[in-house]
């Protein structure tokens, strides 16, 4: 028992690390955005997003343990790689999107995230179904993060010089 819990606790804390680590990075970019960013309708205020993720990057934890916990496989083997991927991805885009501010190759960089996202719950949930589960909030986040930063592209594109 002590060593899920462990388990529990590394996997969580490598996705809440991650996304505190990108939230560090960016924290500049992130001012000057909320300063200077024309955002779409819906846009929820900032507090929402570090709340949001830390409950996301929590259920990514745990959804990536219950698969490590799992018996070996091929299966498991491809949806902790489906893990790994998206997980890179995610980090990333915030750097794209707050710290050098190019919203348009950040949004084709989120919809590879979602395709990441997309299989990864469907790797997990070969493995074990509740984990694949707990990747469906994240996905309908990243759902309306692609509206956000859509919006965000379009209404702050530069007209050609």
């Amino acid at each position: 028992m002590k060593r899920t819990w462990q388990t529990y606790a590394f996997w969580i804390a490598l996705a809440e690390l991650t996304g505190a680590l990108s939230g560090w990075l960016t924290r500049a970019g992130t001012e000057r955005f909320q300063e200077t960013v024309r955002q779409p309708p819906l846009s929820p205020p900032g507090i929402v997003f570090p709340i949001v993720w830390a409950v996301l990057f929590a259920l990514m934890g745990a959804g990536a343990a219950r698969v490590w916990l799992a018996p070996p496989s091929p299966q498991r083997t491809a949806a902790m790689r489906w893990f790994g991927a998206q997980l890179v991805f995610n980090f990333f885009w915030s750097i794209l999107f707050f710290n050098l501010q190019a919203y348009g190759p950040a949004l084709f960089w989120l919809v590879a995230l979602w395709c990441l996202i997309l299989g990864m719950l469907l790797a997990f949930r070969t493995v074990d179904r509740t984990a694949g589960r707990l990747q469906i909030p994240y996905l309908l986040w990243v759902t309306f993060a692609a509206y956000l930063n859509l919006g965000v592209w379009l209404l702050n594109r530069q007209p050609p010089a």
